[in-house]
């Protein structure tokens, strides 16, 4: 079996923990943040955990 690649984009922006969950950041906290108010550039900087749903579809790009 050939190996799978990982996929460069998503290794950029998920973070896998060691105990096997996968920590992404907020949407849109990427770029143009100037014209966003304050309160959703603080929101932004808490990241998040990927669901269940989400984790069953990216662990195979991510090559777990």
């Amino acid at each position: 079996m050939p190996k799978l690649k990982t996929h460069k984009g998503t290794s950029k922006v998920c973070n896998v923990r060691p105990g096997g969950t996968i920590a992404i950041g907020k949407p849109g906290s990427r770029h143009n943040t100037g014209k966003k108010n304050a309160a959703s550039n603080r929101k932004s900087r808490s990241g998040s955990l990927l669901s269940q749903g989400d984790y069953n579809r990216i662990k195979g790009i991510l090559g777990k």
